[in-house]
Formats: C-alpha cells, sequence, structure tokens
C-alpha cells in the first residue's frame, strides 16, 4: 500500500514504561487500517486481535501474565499488497515500538552480515526515540524558560563594572540593566530578535571505526568503552537567534532529561509492546541448491531463540523478547511455510494469506484512503496554484492499466500504481511552475494518451511502468 503522510494518533497508547496499553477493541483497530489500507481483512483481523490481546495480557494477575506468549503473525502474499503497512499503521496506531527488518540481511554466525540480534537492539533504539519524545514534551516549558534566559544572556550580557562601582552606581546600573533585560524579553517573544546573530557552543564527539567496522556491528562492552573514552570538541557557531533557538532547546532538554530513566523506560517498553516486523522470511528457506543455503538455514536456526523469547545485550542493557510480538512476511512463491524449521514453523501459530490485487481493489486505492496517492498529487500541485482533479473515469482507467501491467509482467501490487502516475502526471509536474493558476481535469483520454502505447508493449511497460 501506498505510503501516508498523516499517522494515526496515539493518544494515552502507551505508558512510558510500557505498562499500559490504548485500550482498542479489535472492531476499532480494523476501522482505523481501514481508513488507509484497502482489503486484506483477514490480515487486520489477525493483528487486531493479537494486539488486543496484549491489552488483555495486561489486566491479568503478574504470575499469570508472564506465562502468556503473544501469537505471532505470519503473512503470505505478493509483494505490495499491504503486508508491511498493516504492521506500520497498526505500531503508529498503538505508539507501540516498531522497526521492519529483511531476513535476507541477516547471516549464521560466522558468515558476513548482520546478527540476528542486533534487530532486537534496533528495537530498543526505536523505543529510546519514543521514550525521550515523550519525556522531551514534559520538560519543554522549563527547557524553553531556559532558552530564553540563555539569548537573553548573549544579547544583553551583564556588564562586568557592577562589582567595580559604588553601591549606589551599582544599584542603579542594575536597575538600568534589568530594564534593558526586560525589553529584550519581551523584542524577543515578538520574534523582533529573530535575525540577530549569537555565537554559542556545541558538542560532538566522533564515532570511530575500526577496519571498516561501524559502531552498531562492534562488540557490546567495547563499543560503551569507545564511546566513554571518545573525546567530545567544541565547536563555535555563529547563528541567527531563530536558529541558535532549536539548538539550545535540544542542549537544555537533554540537559533536563535522565538518560537511565529513559533507558530503563525503553526496554520496558520495548519488551511489553515492541513490534518486529520479519520481512522475506520466505528468503532464508534453503533450496535444492549448495552455497549460501548453509547461512540461510542457520539464520533460521538463530532467529529461533529471539522470536521464543531470549535475553539479548545492548549498550542500555539487557531485553528480554518473550513479549515482543514478531510479525513475519513472505511472498513464498518458490518456497512453502512448511519449508522453514519446524520449530520456527510453531512459533507463528496465526496465518494469514493476502490476496491479490483486483481492478476494483486499485480503483478503492486511488480514492478511498485518507492520503490516496490522488490526493498527495493534488495537494502537491495546488502548491503550484493548480486545481487537479480526477474523474470517475480516470481512476477507472488508471485502475485498469495496473492490473494489466501487473498481470503482463511482475506483479508489484499497489506499488504499480506509483510508476504509473508519475508518467500520467510526469509532464503536468514540469510544467507546473510555469502555467497560469487553473483547473486541470485528468479523464480517461488523458490516460490513455499517455499509457496506450507503453502499457500495450509488454518490453516497454516491463521497463517503464
Amino acid at each position: 500500500m501506498p505510503a501516508s503522510s498523516n499517522t494515526l494518533a496515539a493518544d494515552g497508547a502507551s505508558s512510558a514504561d510500557g505498562s499500559s496499553m490504548r485500550n482498542l477493541t479489535p472492531h476499532e483497530i480494523v476501522e482505523a487500517l481501514d481508513r488507509h489500507i484497502i482489503g486484506q481483512q483477514d490480515a487486520k483481523r489477525a493483528v487486531a486481535v493479537a494486539i488486543r490481546n496484549r491489552w488483555r495480557r495486561q489486566q491479568l494477575a503478574e504470575s499469570l501474565r508472564k506465562e502468556v506468549a503473544p501469537k505471532n503473525i505470519l503473512m503470505i502474499g505478493p509483494t505490495g499488497v499491504g503486508k508491511t503497512e498493516i504492521a506500520r499503521r497498526l505500531a503508529k496506531l498503538t505508539g507501540a515500538p516498531f522497526i521492519k527488518v529483511e531476513a535476507t540481511k541477516y547471516t549464521e554466525v560466522g558468515y558476513y552480515g548482520r546478527d540476528v540480534e542486533s534487530m532486537v537492539r534496533d528495537l530498543v533504539e526505536n523505543a529510546i526515540g519514543l521514550v525521550r519524545e515523550k519525556e522531551r514534551a514534559v520538560v519543554e516549558v522549563e527547557a524553553r524558560v531556559r532558552v530564553e534566559e540563555r539569548l537573553l544572556d548573549m544579547l544583553a550580557p551583564q556588564p562586568t563594572s557592577f562589582n567595580d562601582a559604588a553601591d549606589d552606581a551599582a544599584d542603579n546600573a542594575a536597575e538600568q540593566y534589568e530594564r534593558t533585560r526586560e525589553k529584550m524579553r519581551a523584542m524577543l517573544a515578538a520574534g523582533e530578535l529573530d535575525q540577530r546573530r549569537v555565537e554559542i557552543t556545541t558538542e560532538q564527539r566522533s564515532q570511530p571505526v575500526m577496519m571498516g567496522v561501524e559502531m552498531d556491528q562492534m562488540n557490546i562492552d567495547l563499543q560503551g568503552m569507545f564511546e566513554k573514552i571518545m573525546p567530545k570538541s567544541s565547536v563555535q557557531r555563529e547563528l541567527t537567534v531563530a536558529e541558535a533557538r532549536q539548538v539550545l532547546f535540544d542542549q537544555e532538554a537533554e540537559a533536563l532529561l535522565d538518560p537511565d530513566k529513559i533507558h530503563a523506560a525503553a526496554i520496558k517498553l520495548a519488551e511489553e509492546v515492541g513490534i518486529i516486523f520479519l520481512d522475506e522470511l520466505d528468503k532464508v528457506v534453503a533450496s535444492d541448491s549448495k552455497g549460501a543455503d548453509v547461512s540461510r538455514q542457520g539464520v533460521q536456526r538463530d532467529l529461533l531463540p529471539i522470536v521464543e523469547g531470549a535475553s539479548v545485550q545492548t549498550k542500555y542493557g539487557y531485553i528480554n523478547t518473550d513479549h515482543v510480538l514478531f510479525i513475519a512476511a513472505g511472498a513464498f512463491h518458490s518456497a512453502k511455510p512448511s519449508d522453514l524449521m519446524p520449530e520456527l514453523q510453531g512459533r507463528f501459530p496465526i496465518r494469514v494469506e493476502l490476496d491479490n490485487l483486483t481492478k476494483a481493489d486499485f480503483a478503492r486505492i486511488l480514492r478511498e484512503p485518507r492520503s490516496s496517492l490522488t490526493k498527495q498529487y493534488a495537494a502537491l500541485l495546488d502548491t503550484e496554484g493548480i486545481e487537479l482533479v480526477f474523474t470517475d473515469d480516470s481512476i477507472e482507467a488508471l485502475a485498469s492499466y495496473a492490473h494489466r501491467v501487473n498481470q503482463t509482467t511482475q506483479n508489484i501490487g499497489a506499488r504499480r500504481l506509483h510508476t504509473i502516475l508519475e508518467r500520467v502526471l510526469e509532464e503536468l509536474s514540469f510544467e507546473a511552475p510555469s502555467m497560469k493558476m487553473g483547473r486541470v481535469e485528468i479523464n480517461a483520454a488523458y490516460v490513455a494518451q499517455r499509457l496506450e502505447d507503453v502499457a500495450d508493449d509488454e518490453d516497454l511497460s516491463r521497463y517503464i511502468l
């Protein structure tokens, strides 16, 4: 499904310590997913039940709660039918830490590639970002007060002559300084000083690279040691007040945050409500040929303890994956789920098959989602003063071409709409800045004029559409 710029609100989705979740019923979850993703009701129902079961688990007594494991999901279906988008939207809806990884990036220990535990570390990093954002909102007011004081110190520094003057003179000077400072405060609040330039100091720490090994691939203990010993360098920067305000806010907010509290809360959040979307699982199924198959089988063996539940060391502490929800996906064209290791199959008890998209599905994808591609293009060209309108017959024509090309060449699902719309609107997008403001109507004839020759030529459509 095409990704949208709009995200579902996650108000009250989960507390910083991961101890509570937004109380959404399966019906509400499916309805929310329906706003962005067309069809695939079986998959939506499966993930909705999995998320509701997480909420149900948190209502149990602690002794029983530990025993209830998540019901991991295996989505089976071709590319572009909504597997990734369902998982991504689900994470946004619930406010859960979420990462998408491709199984083909991982290799068995001893082979070149990332180890499977790195996906769990990435999940923790994502959780830290969520918790940090929430904590920054808590300290925002105090941080902005501090920023204002620092900017005033730069714009109206206190005279050094106060201490050398006589008592009366010092008092008068102090009063005069306070009046000046308050005037500057009012001007600063009104934005009248935004273009004044100030000099600020920032710090940065260089990241070590040893023999081509990046930091995230280093041993955790070694990585922590290097982070502590690598020196910080101070950099003087001259910025406008408007630019400096954001830099200083980041510094002050960071100073007010408790890193240990954030790290502990993030680990708890990732453990309780984290979601790992494991794509291309079918690609680590061993085939009849040799070569990389040994490593593929090894990836499955390495994945098994992570999915079953293991303690993984991160630079923020250990995280247990017992209650992380794994959603795996794959096309399974040349392999079957039963070709996976039996133990790994058993860790994905919920199986859902996603349908190929029909012509009617393509038409709905163009019409119904809140941020459909047609709405996105209309909004983009509106910035040039052009009102872009798609007629009903143009939607049907676009859907027909997308479905036809998918049938005659490689089926890439809804992603085909991106290439088709780019082709249809290429000339208009290029000429838009020089056109006079007005209304442009896209109808079936307009679509056919730009697509018919390419779509009819299978070789051309293979490379262009």
